[in-house]
Protein backbone atom coordinates (compact mmCIF):
# COMPACT_ATOMS: atom_id res chain seq x y z
CA UNK A 1 0.00 0.00 0.00
CA UNK A 2 2.75 2.39 1.00
CA UNK A 3 4.98 1.31 -1.90
CA UNK A 4 2.22 1.96 -4.44
CA UNK A 5 1.33 5.31 -2.92
CA UNK A 6 4.89 6.67 -3.19
CA UNK A 7 5.04 6.70 -7.03
CA UNK A 8 1.64 8.38 -7.07
CA UNK A 9 2.90 11.16 -4.83
CA UNK A 10 5.99 11.58 -7.01
CA UNK A 11 3.82 11.81 -10.13
CA UNK A 12 1.56 14.41 -8.51
CA UNK A 13 4.59 16.39 -7.37
CA UNK A 14 6.09 16.33 -10.87
CA UNK A 15 2.75 17.35 -12.40
CA UNK A 16 2.41 20.20 -9.88
CA UNK A 17 5.95 21.37 -10.68
CA UNK A 18 5.22 21.21 -14.42
CA UNK A 19 1.99 23.18 -13.98
CA UNK A 20 3.83 25.81 -11.93
CA UNK A 21 6.51 26.21 -14.59
CA UNK A 22 3.85 26.46 -17.28
CA UNK A 23 2.04 29.13 -15.26
CA UNK A 24 5.22 31.17 -14.78
CA UNK A 25 5.99 30.81 -18.49
CA UNK A 26 2.55 32.15 -19.44
CA UNK A 27 2.86 35.26 -17.25
CA UNK A 28 6.50 35.86 -18.23
CA UNK A 29 5.67 38.17 -21.21
CA UNK A 30 3.64 40.40 -18.92
CA UNK A 31 6.51 40.69 -16.45
CA UNK A 32 8.97 41.42 -19.26
CA UNK A 33 6.74 44.20 -20.62
CA UNK A 34 6.27 45.61 -17.10
CA UNK A 35 10.02 45.53 -16.40
CA UNK A 36 11.04 47.12 -19.71
CA UNK A 37 8.35 49.78 -19.98
CA UNK A 38 7.57 50.55 -16.32
CA UNK A 39 10.09 49.36 -13.75
CA UNK A 40 13.28 50.32 -15.62
CA UNK A 41 11.96 53.79 -16.62
CA UNK A 42 10.93 54.46 -13.01
CA UNK A 43 14.37 53.47 -11.71
CA UNK A 44 16.08 55.51 -14.44
CA UNK A 45 13.90 58.56 -13.61
CA UNK A 46 14.91 58.32 -9.97
CA UNK A 47 18.58 58.18 -10.97
CA UNK A 48 18.22 61.13 -13.37
CA UNK A 49 16.50 63.20 -10.68
CA UNK A 50 19.90 63.54 -8.98
CA UNK A 51 21.53 64.99 -12.11
CA UNK A 52 21.21 68.13 -14.25
CA UNK A 53 20.73 66.13 -17.46
CA UNK A 54 19.70 68.34 -20.43
CA UNK A 55 19.91 65.89 -23.39
CA UNK A 56 23.49 66.97 -24.09
CA UNK A 57 25.35 66.41 -20.83
CA UNK A 58 24.67 65.58 -17.25
CA UNK A 59 26.34 66.05 -13.91
CA UNK A 60 25.52 64.56 -10.54
CA UNK A 61 24.02 67.32 -8.34
CA UNK A 62 22.68 65.30 -5.42
CA UNK A 63 19.44 66.62 -3.95
CA UNK A 64 19.83 70.08 -5.47
CA UNK A 65 16.90 69.53 -7.85
CA UNK A 66 14.63 68.72 -4.93
CA UNK A 67 15.82 71.81 -3.04
CA UNK A 68 15.16 73.98 -6.10
CA UNK A 69 11.71 72.44 -6.59
CA UNK A 70 10.51 73.48 -3.15
CA UNK A 71 11.67 77.02 -3.86
CA UNK A 72 9.91 77.03 -7.24
CA UNK A 73 6.74 79.10 -6.87
CA UNK A 74 5.24 77.77 -10.10
CA UNK A 75 5.71 74.16 -9.05
CA UNK A 76 4.25 74.85 -5.62
CA UNK A 77 1.32 76.50 -7.36
CA UNK A 78 0.95 73.43 -9.57
CA UNK A 79 0.61 71.28 -6.44
CA UNK A 80 -2.22 73.48 -5.18
CA UNK A 81 -3.84 73.49 -8.63
CA UNK A 82 -3.72 69.68 -8.71
CA UNK A 83 -5.28 69.47 -5.25
CA UNK A 84 -7.92 72.04 -6.29
CA UNK A 85 -8.73 69.98 -9.39
CA UNK A 86 -9.05 66.89 -7.19
CA UNK A 87 -11.46 68.70 -4.84
CA UNK A 88 -13.53 69.93 -7.77
CA UNK A 89 -13.89 66.54 -9.41
CA UNK A 90 -13.93 63.89 -6.68
CA UNK A 91 -17.52 64.32 -5.43
CA UNK A 92 -19.18 64.80 -8.88
CA UNK A 93 -17.14 61.88 -10.23
CA UNK A 94 -18.76 59.61 -7.65
CA UNK A 95 -22.25 61.07 -7.12
CA UNK A 96 -23.35 61.84 -10.70
CA UNK A 97 -22.45 58.37 -12.07
CA UNK A 98 -24.34 56.75 -9.20
CA UNK A 99 -27.47 58.76 -9.99
CA UNK A 100 -27.09 57.93 -13.69
CA UNK A 101 -26.63 54.23 -12.90
CA UNK A 102 -29.77 54.22 -10.75
CA UNK A 103 -31.68 55.69 -13.69
CA UNK A 104 -30.23 53.28 -16.26
CA UNK A 105 -30.92 50.34 -13.96
CA UNK A 106 -34.65 50.94 -14.26
CA UNK A 107 -36.72 49.27 -16.94
CA UNK A 108 -37.04 52.13 -19.38
CA UNK A 109 -37.42 52.08 -23.15
CA UNK A 110 -34.11 52.36 -25.01
CA UNK A 111 -32.08 51.52 -21.91
CA UNK A 112 -29.35 49.77 -23.91
CA UNK A 113 -29.01 52.72 -26.28
CA UNK A 114 -28.64 55.21 -23.44
CA UNK A 115 -26.05 53.01 -21.72
CA UNK A 116 -23.94 52.99 -24.90
CA UNK A 117 -24.48 56.71 -25.42
CA UNK A 118 -23.27 57.70 -21.96
CA UNK A 119 -20.27 55.36 -22.20
CA UNK A 120 -19.17 56.77 -25.57
CA UNK A 121 -17.09 59.73 -24.19
CA UNK A 122 -14.85 57.30 -22.31
CA UNK A 123 -13.63 55.65 -25.52
CA UNK A 124 -12.97 58.92 -27.33
CA UNK A 125 -9.48 60.39 -27.53
CA UNK A 126 -8.64 62.93 -24.82
CA UNK A 127 -7.30 65.24 -27.54
CA UNK A 128 -10.53 65.02 -29.55
CA UNK A 129 -12.68 65.59 -26.46
CA UNK A 130 -10.55 68.54 -25.33
CA UNK A 131 -10.69 70.12 -28.79
CA UNK A 132 -14.47 69.76 -28.86
CA UNK A 133 -14.82 71.36 -25.43
CA UNK A 134 -12.47 74.19 -26.42
CA UNK A 135 -15.04 75.15 -29.07
CA UNK A 136 -17.85 74.87 -26.54
CA UNK A 137 -15.92 77.15 -24.17
CA UNK A 138 -15.09 79.79 -26.80
CA UNK A 139 -15.98 83.15 -25.30
CA UNK A 140 -17.33 84.69 -28.52
CA UNK A 141 -18.69 81.81 -30.59
CA UNK A 142 -19.01 78.98 -28.07
CA UNK A 143 -22.33 77.17 -27.77
CA UNK A 144 -22.37 77.53 -23.98
CA UNK A 145 -22.12 81.33 -24.09
CA UNK A 146 -24.69 81.47 -26.89
CA UNK A 147 -27.08 79.52 -24.67
CA UNK A 148 -26.40 81.95 -21.82
CA UNK A 149 -27.00 84.90 -24.14
CA UNK A 150 -30.30 83.36 -25.26
CA UNK A 151 -31.62 83.57 -21.69
CA UNK A 152 -30.21 87.02 -21.09
CA UNK A 153 -27.05 86.16 -19.16
CA UNK A 154 -23.58 87.57 -19.71
CA UNK A 155 -20.94 85.38 -21.39
CA UNK A 156 -18.56 83.47 -19.13
CA UNK A 157 -14.79 83.57 -19.80
CA UNK A 158 -14.55 79.81 -19.35
CA UNK A 159 -10.84 79.24 -20.05
CA UNK A 160 -9.51 82.81 -20.10
CA UNK A 161 -10.27 83.82 -16.52
CA UNK A 162 -8.30 82.57 -13.53
CA UNK A 163 -11.49 81.94 -11.54
CA UNK A 164 -13.18 79.86 -14.22
CA UNK A 165 -10.33 78.07 -15.99
CA UNK A 166 -9.80 75.17 -13.57
CA UNK A 167 -13.55 74.81 -13.06
CA UNK A 168 -13.94 74.47 -16.83
CA UNK A 169 -11.26 71.76 -16.97
CA UNK A 170 -12.96 69.92 -14.10
CA UNK A 171 -16.39 70.06 -15.79
CA UNK A 172 -15.00 68.44 -18.92
CA UNK A 173 -13.21 65.74 -16.89
CA UNK A 174 -16.35 64.87 -14.92
CA UNK A 175 -18.36 64.66 -18.14
CA UNK A 176 -15.85 62.30 -19.75
CA UNK A 177 -15.66 59.96 -16.74
CA UNK A 178 -19.43 59.93 -16.20
CA UNK A 179 -20.26 56.97 -18.44
CA UNK A 180 -17.41 54.71 -17.34
CA UNK A 181 -18.12 55.16 -13.63
CA UNK A 182 -21.84 54.75 -14.26
CA UNK A 183 -21.17 51.37 -15.90
CA UNK A 184 -19.17 50.31 -12.83
CA UNK A 185 -22.00 51.35 -10.54
CA UNK A 186 -24.52 49.67 -12.81
CA UNK A 187 -22.60 46.41 -12.54
CA UNK A 188 -22.60 46.79 -8.77
CA UNK A 189 -26.34 47.48 -8.67
CA UNK A 190 -27.12 44.39 -10.71
CA UNK A 191 -25.08 42.29 -8.29
CA UNK A 192 -27.27 43.22 -5.29
CA UNK A 193 -29.65 40.32 -4.51
CA UNK A 194 -33.33 41.14 -5.02
CA UNK A 195 -34.31 39.35 -1.82
CA UNK A 196 -32.66 42.11 0.23
CA UNK A 197 -35.08 44.67 -1.18
CA UNK A 198 -38.00 42.26 -0.89
CA UNK A 199 -37.24 41.64 2.79
CA UNK A 200 -36.84 45.37 3.41
CA UNK A 201 -40.20 46.05 1.73
CA UNK A 202 -41.89 43.45 3.91
CA UNK A 203 -40.34 45.12 6.98
CA UNK A 204 -41.87 48.43 5.89
CA UNK A 205 -38.72 50.21 4.62
CA UNK A 206 -39.39 52.88 2.01
CA UNK A 207 -37.25 53.63 -1.05
CA UNK A 208 -34.98 56.13 0.71
CA UNK A 209 -34.32 53.76 3.60
CA UNK A 210 -33.56 50.91 1.19
CA UNK A 211 -31.14 53.14 -0.72
CA UNK A 212 -29.11 54.15 2.35
CA UNK A 213 -29.27 50.80 4.16
CA UNK A 214 -28.97 48.35 1.26
CA UNK A 215 -27.79 50.03 -1.94
CA UNK A 216 -25.03 52.26 -0.55
CA UNK A 217 -23.44 49.58 1.71
CA UNK A 218 -23.61 46.99 -1.09
CA UNK A 219 -21.85 49.38 -3.46
CA UNK A 220 -18.98 50.08 -1.06
CA UNK A 221 -16.36 48.04 -3.01
CA UNK A 222 -17.34 49.76 -6.27
CA UNK A 223 -17.32 53.18 -4.63
CA UNK A 224 -13.91 52.51 -3.11
CA UNK A 225 -12.48 51.47 -6.49
CA UNK A 226 -13.88 54.57 -8.21
CA UNK A 227 -12.53 56.79 -5.43
CA UNK A 228 -9.01 55.35 -5.64
CA UNK A 229 -8.90 55.62 -9.44
CA UNK A 230 -10.31 59.17 -9.31
CA UNK A 231 -7.55 60.16 -6.87
CA UNK A 232 -4.85 58.74 -9.13
CA UNK A 233 -6.28 60.30 -12.29
CA UNK A 234 -6.68 63.67 -10.58
CA UNK A 235 -2.99 63.85 -9.72
CA UNK A 236 -2.01 62.69 -13.22
CA UNK A 237 -4.18 65.21 -15.07
CA UNK A 238 -2.39 66.60 -18.11
CA UNK A 239 -4.11 66.16 -21.49
CA UNK A 240 -7.13 68.38 -20.92
CA UNK A 241 -4.97 71.07 -19.31
CA UNK A 242 -2.51 71.05 -22.21
CA UNK A 243 -5.23 71.28 -24.87
CA UNK A 244 -7.71 73.61 -23.16
CA UNK A 245 -5.56 76.12 -21.30
CA UNK A 246 -1.85 75.30 -21.76
CA UNK A 247 -1.61 75.80 -18.00
CA UNK A 248 -2.94 79.36 -18.08
CA UNK A 249 -4.15 81.92 -17.56
CA UNK A 250 -1.33 83.04 -15.22
CA UNK A 251 -0.51 79.41 -14.36
CA UNK A 252 -3.95 78.98 -12.77
CA UNK A 253 -4.41 75.53 -14.33
CA UNK A 254 -0.86 74.20 -14.52
CA UNK A 255 -0.59 70.88 -12.72
CA UNK A 256 2.28 68.71 -11.51
CA UNK A 257 2.15 66.54 -14.64
CA UNK A 258 2.01 69.67 -16.81
CA UNK A 259 5.12 71.06 -15.09
CA UNK A 260 6.93 67.76 -15.66
CA UNK A 261 6.12 68.02 -19.37
CA UNK A 262 7.16 71.68 -19.65
CA UNK A 263 10.49 71.26 -17.88
CA UNK A 264 11.30 68.00 -19.58
CA UNK A 265 10.17 68.47 -23.18
CA UNK A 266 10.06 72.23 -23.70
CA UNK A 267 12.86 73.52 -21.48
CA UNK A 268 14.90 70.28 -21.74
CA UNK A 269 15.65 70.27 -18.01
CA UNK A 270 15.37 66.50 -17.84
CA UNK A 271 17.00 66.14 -14.42
CA UNK A 272 14.71 68.75 -12.89
CA UNK A 273 11.64 67.22 -14.59
CA UNK A 274 12.68 63.78 -13.31
CA UNK A 275 12.74 65.12 -9.75
CA UNK A 276 9.24 66.55 -10.25
CA UNK A 277 8.09 63.19 -11.61
CA UNK A 278 9.52 61.40 -8.56
CA UNK A 279 7.62 63.76 -6.27
CA UNK A 280 4.43 63.04 -8.24
CA UNK A 281 5.12 59.31 -7.95
CA UNK A 282 5.56 59.60 -4.18
CA UNK A 283 2.34 61.61 -3.82
CA UNK A 284 0.33 59.03 -5.77
CA UNK A 285 2.01 56.17 -3.89
CA UNK A 286 1.22 57.66 -0.47
CA UNK A 287 -2.32 58.53 -1.53
CA UNK A 288 -2.94 55.01 -2.82
CA UNK A 289 -1.51 53.41 0.33
CA UNK A 290 -3.70 55.58 2.54
CA UNK A 291 -6.75 54.70 0.44
CA UNK A 292 -5.95 50.99 0.55
CA UNK A 293 -5.44 51.14 4.31
CA UNK A 294 -8.79 52.88 4.71
CA UNK A 295 -10.44 50.35 2.41
CA UNK A 296 -9.05 47.41 4.38
CA UNK A 297 -10.26 49.02 7.61
CA UNK A 298 -13.77 49.34 6.18
CA UNK A 299 -13.76 45.71 5.13
CA UNK A 300 -12.61 44.55 8.56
Amino acid sequence: MTASAAPTRVKKKKKSLTDSRLGYLMILPNYIIYTVFTLIPICWTIVMSFTNYNLKSYEFVGIQNYIDIFHDEIFLKSIWNTVYYFLLTIIPTMVLPLLLALLLNRKIRGRGFFRSLFYLPNILSMVAVSMAWSYLYNTQAGILNKMLAAIGLAPVPWVTDTKWAMISVAIMAVWQSLGYNAVLYLSGLQGIPDYLYEAATIDGANGVQQFFNITIPSLRPTTFFIFVMACIHSFEVFGQVYILTQGGPLNSTTTIAHQVYLNGFEYYKMGYASAEAVILLLIILVLTMVNMKGGNTDVD
